[in-house]
């Protein structure tokens, strides 16, 4: 076995040569062709495809690629221009119905066919660069039907007529639109661009451009925008059912360039519908409408907040310089907070909350608001009205509420050291008298107010708090160590840190002489208790009670100031006094003890006093008398003093004098501060940080800092360059 020789097996060719049949490609050929005519009749089922797969197969194999190529281009061109001549034939409306048909026939075709010519799709085609059956079936078919001339204008012009048709609201095949235009985006993106879509925007443009016209002459602008709506709302539609997607964002442009962006500014000026009239009426749909339409275009948003910015300055205006308006400082801030809500909501419910309109409005209202240099003066006195009676029943969430919204108009003021400063006197009145509705509703705008501005804006209103408690005690201390004065008078006294408490100038007036004994032996108790301290009386912010019986033997319970207790204790002692007499008896200023008789003689229902002659003012001639005939319903009768709630001229003079002059220092310590930091500056650039620095509590005057620059200098504190005057140095 092992001896056995290997033998080596050799393949070799035939010894004769292997004729091919001259006609076999032919022949072949001749099968593969009847095959396609075949399918292309509908008369495919009686065919074997793995014959005529082989047949291909052959073919290619016996390198007659080209043959079966050129003749399968041939044989598919006949096939598809007697389908177009057919197609061309058709009468109308069934014209897209047989494209539809024929194009299903067609691609049901090319499946069969690239299905038996799978190997030359394989093989031949790619060596040879030739494209491929199927996209060769979709070539022909684009050059010899959609290219035709008598189907390429007739099929653009039906399908822009169906699009028309349904524009004007005729019901239309959907489905079968559908059917074409995806035909025409399978035949590539450009096909479907040039043979529909440029042409189906052009026209749209032009239909819109006409519609726009028409609507706009006969509609008001929020019947426009509803029907602009409804418009690019049935555009979207139209696409998601039978365009190409991204046509969506084509036509929809050109819906809101033909019917929002050429008639921007006219419909938002439009007359007795237009934008301010939408704002003074709240409508609040069309003004939403008008929103999200306006945001598709350039600039839409911004030609809104111009004409709401616009306006709203210009109402904002009238309100803060009418003088009816300003007569009652709480009906004026009731307003502007009315307005406030109200373009609060607008904002809200149409504009989507958007940054933009926020801004918007509350610059607009912090242009407005500081027109009025009385505008801190009013808030203060409409939080004082509050304070004082309008939050009786409201609950605690509506008094938060309120404070807030007191909160948001003292951000717009630009002068919020004014603000305090009344403030101040406001709080200062309230806790004296106990007015206060509620300490804790007081308190919470306290710190509101401190986490706004900071500690220093509100220490001393906090002082206040803390004086009023400390003098509970000293009372109660008071009458611990006097128990004699149990059957006298009560006294009640508020001891002021002259610091924390607005500055009053003290007045002093002569006490009845019980109530004078009584004042001296607090002051003994008291300067006793605490060393290094001294009291003034402020006789002018002080009430008393006093119980007084009448000619017919009524009693009653008199709640009056310190100044009427002064006034009516003199007629124990007398039944008529003069003007003349009353003044020198009490010593109390002339205005005051004018005011002060007026409110006891001539109040109907609080004339404990009676005058002659009877005249509405009170003249230094006139005399005064007990009103024997006084008589009222109620025990307790409250007699308040004549008093004009807002500041008179003079009075307002010295307010703003005295803010002026607290504004010195505060001023000098920004200079000081930033001249630390930066050592030196040039004049301009201190200025602008000095403005900067101090706008969280007021609007600086650069005449002002100025001066205090000069004081500054002259006190060592800066110094000028010499070559350069304009530059400040720090001296340290």
């Amino acid at each position: 076995m092992s001896n056995q020789r290997k033998r080596n097996f050799q393949i070799e060719a035939f010894k004769h040569r292997v004729v091919m049949d001259p006609k076999y490609a032919e022949k072949t050929w001749n099968i593969l062709e009847h095959a396609i005519n075949e399918i292309y009749n509908h008369n495919a089922s009686g065919l074997s495809f793995e014959e005529l797969y082989r047949n291909a197969y052959n073919m290619v194999l016996h390198k007659f690629g080209e043959k079966l190529y050129t003749g399968l281009v041939a044989t598919m061109t006949a096939h598809l221009k007697e389908i177009a001549r057919f197609i061309e034939s058709t009468q109308g409306g069934s014209f897209l119905e047989e494209m539809n048909r024929k194009w299903n026939d067609h691609n049901k075709a090319l499946q069969m066919i690239r299905d038996i010519l799978m190997y030359m799709d394989r093989t031949y085609i790619p060596n040879a660069q030739k494209t491929p059956v199927h996209e060769l079936g979709l070539n022909l078919w684009r050059e010899n039907v959609i290219y035709s001339t008598k189907i390429r204008t007739r099929l653009l012009n039906t399908l822009l007529e169906l699009v028309q048709s349904e524009r004007a609201g005729e019901v239309i095949d959907r489905g079968l639109m559908r059917n074409i235009t995806k035909m025409l985006m399978d035949l590539g993106p450009s096909v479907y661009g040039q043979e529909f879509e440029n042409h189906f925007l052009q026209v749209s443009a032009e239909f819109y451009s006409v519609e726009s016209q028409k609507f706009i002459e006969c509609c008001d602008c929020g019947d426009y925008l509803e029907k602009v709506e409804r418009r690019l709302n049935e555009e979207i539609d139209r696409v998601s059912h039978y365009l190409d997607p991204r046509t969506e964002k084509k036509i929809t442009n050109v819906v809101e360039k033909e019917m929002i962006e050429n008639h921007i500014l006219r419909l938002i000026h439009m007359e007795n519908s237009g934008l301010v009239n939408m704002l003074c009426d709240d409508k609040y749909e069309d003004m939403g409408r008008m929103y999200n339409l306006f945001s598709r275009v350039t600039d839409g948003l911004l030609k809104i907040r111009e004409v709401m910015t616009s306006h709203i300055r210009e109402t904002g205006k009238d309100l803060v310089t009418d003088p009816e308006r300003l007569k009652d400082p709480v009906e004026y801030v009731q307003r502007l907070l009315d307005e406030k809500d109200k373009y609060d909501k607008i904002i809200n419910l149409a504009f989507s909350n958007n940054k933009l309109f926020q801004n918007a409005l509350n610059s607009s209202f912090e242009y407005f608001i500081n027109l009025n240099p009385r505008s801190p003066e009013f808030i203060s006195l409409f939080v004082d009205d509050k304070l004082r009676k309008g939050l009786k029943g409201v609950s605690e969430d509506d008094i938060e509420i309120t404070l807030d919204k007191v909160m948001m108009l003292f951000r717009y003021l630009q002068e919020k050291d004014v603000f305090e400063k009344y403030y101040k006197q406001h709080l200062a009145k309230r806790l004296l008298s106990g007015k206060t509705v509620s300490d804790d509703a007081e308190r919470s705008l306290i710190v509101k107010l401190k986490t706004e501005c900071g500690y220093q804006f509100t220490s001393k209103l906090e002082g206040m708090f803390t004086d009023m408690k400390t003098s509970t005690d000293t009372i109660r201390g008071f009458y611990a160590s006097h128990p004699e004065l149990g059957d006298g008078p009560t006294l009640t006294v508020q001891v002021l840190t002259t610091g924390s408490w607005p500055t009053q100038s003290s007045v002093t007036c002569n006490l009845p002489a019980e109530i004078s004994a009584l004042c001296e032996k607090f002051r003994s108790y008291y300067l006793g208790t605490h060393t290094g301290r001294r009291l003034s009386w402020q006789t002018n912010m002080g009430t008393a009670d006093l119980k007084a019986t009448f000619g017919k033997g009524q009693k009653h319970e008199l709640n009056v100031s310190t100044y009427q207790m002064c006034v009516i204790m003199l007629f124990n002692n007398a039944d008529r006094l003069s003007y003349k007499e009353i003044e020198q008896a009490t010593e109390i200023p002339a205005s005051d003890l004018k005011r002060c008789l007026q409110s006891l003689a001539l109040v109907k229902g609080r004339n404990v006093l009676r005058k002659e002659p009877m005249s509405k003012d009170v003249g230094e001639e006139d005399a005064f008398f007990v009103n024997d005939k006084f008589s009222s319903k109620l025990y307790k009768v409250k007699i308040g003093t004549v008093v004009a709630q807002k500041e008179t001229e003079p009075e307002k003079q010295e307010t703003r004098q005295r803010v002026e002059e607290d504004r010195k220092p505060q001023i000098e310590a920004a200079i000081v501060r930033i001249m630390k930091s930066r050592k030196q500056i040039d004049h301009n650039n201190l200025i602008a940080e000095v403005t900067k620095q101090l706008q969280s509590r007021f609007l600086a005057n650069p005449t002002e800092v100025k001066k205090r620059i000069e004081s500054l200098i002259e006190r060592d504190f800066l110094e000028r360059d010499d070559s350069d005057r304009k530059l400040y140095r720090y001296l340290a």
